[in-house]
């Protein structure tokens, strides 16, 4: 599957310029933009999603709103909606871009890097991200992100305190959102099998230990309250509860599993929030760094380890020794029974995750997560 892409372009001070013609990329992920940049055949910049030909991601016709400096010739009469919108990510408007590689600029420059090469590789409303290249290579990754995911500098300082190496240094953090993160070498490690998962669990463990019951130096430092919370859930539910099997008698029984959750005794504490092998890379030596701390949160354990064994064939050994190490630093806890309780609550979680950001983006975006709340929904009510 790939995508067919059209350019509308505008100048940095937002002047309409017209289209540039269709043309094909490989990737079919509409936030992937590196491709759509390589083959513009002109210098740009992408800002945004205008409109697709279906309904969600992937594949299809995909229009996107771009920024030039050039005035190319050939370009197509195609007009855009450029008014502003209060939820409009910073990036995503005209002269956007600019301030933010301007930021990250002084910032490297300060830092003794000189002038390095801005490759984007992805916007869409929840970040913008650049690799900035040096003459032998990646040297560190731009990412901007909305004030809902700001905290994840923070985070990242939190955890390098535990268990330094674990996630990427923090070169800089800066208003709207911006960080300059240091190149992590390797691998994203999708589709990972159960050996790097339980890698993952037993190198998470040291952090969740740290953290757990410290709620209040992680509210302290702008980490997001995903604490069991049975109304939030229902909330999120209630559109849906008379066209979603099993739904509604999930939702009724909430109060009494959550307080057998409790019983379990697993103490809330620091999660990723998506703790899956893609946000895992891995050297040629094997060392693992833990990347994408956008949706980290204060919670329940139970639901990283529900996301990191999603999919596997055997998953019962990482779990086994997940709950091992649980039931050493917490005598008596019943880590197994949790994750049992837990299962359909994750994908309530991730429905109220996905609600959360249509809530905070504009409209125009809103079909690279629309689907997502009720297909969490419908697997919470079969129990998946």
């Amino acid at each position: 599957m790939s995508r067919t892409v059209t350019l509308v372009l505008v100048d940095p001070a937002g002047e309409l310029l017209g289209a540039l013609p269709p043309f094909p990329v490989e990737s079919p992920w509409w936030q992937e933009v590196a491709e759509v940049v390589a083959a513009a055949g002109v210098d740009v910049t992408v800002l945004r999603l205008l409109h697709a030909d279906r309904a969600a991601p992937p594949g299809g016709h995909v229009t996107y709103l771009a920024e030039t400096r050039d005035r190319p010739a050939g370009l197509i009469p195609l007009g855009a909606d450029l008014v502003p919108h209060a939820r409009r990510a910073p990036w995503a408007e005209p002269g956007g871009p600019g301030a933010t590689l301007a930021w990250a600029a002084g910032v490297l420059d300060r830092l003794g890097f000189g002038e390095l090469t801005p490759r984007q590789q992805r916007t869409w409303n929840l970040s913008a991200i650049w690799r900035m290249d040096g003459p032998a290579g990646p040297v560190a990754w731009l990412k901007q992100v909305p004030d809902f995911l700001a905290h994840e500098p923070a985070v990242l300082g939190l955890v390098g305190s535990v268990v330094p190496g674990l996630v990427p240094y923090v070169m800089a953090a800066g208003k709207a959102g911006r960080m300059l993160l240091t190149h992590v070498p390797g691998e994203d490690r999708y589709g990972a099998g159960a050996d790097l998962c339980g890698r993952i669990a037993e190198a998470f463990h040291p952090v969740q230990t740290r953290f757990a019951g410290r709620t209040g130096e992680l509210l302290a430092a702008g980490v997001p309250d995903r604490r069991l919370e049975a109304s939030r859930f229902a909330n999120v539910a209630a559109p849906y509860l008379g066209d979603i099997p099993g739904l509604a008698e999930l939702i009724d029984g909430l109060p009494a599993r959550l307080a057998e959750v409790a019983a379990c005794g697993l103490p809330d504490t620091l999660l990723h929030g998506d703790l899956h092998p893609g946000n895992v890379r891995t050297d040629p030596d094997g060392a693992l760094v833990i990347v994408d701390w956008g949706d980290s949160a204060i919670g329940n354990p139970a639901f990283d380890l529900l996301r990191l064994i999603d999919g596997l064939d055997s998953p019962e050994p990482v779990l086994a020794a997940w709950a091992e190490r649980w039931r050493a630093g917490v005598p008596g806890c019943d880590p197994e029974r949790a994750v049992a309780l837990l299962r359909p609550v994750a994908r309530l979680m991730s429905a109220a995750t996905y609600a959360g950001f249509l809530a905070g983006i504009e409209q125009s975006e809103w079909p690279y997560h629309a689907n997502d709340v009720p297909e969490c929904l419908a697997a919470a009510g079969a129990g998946i």
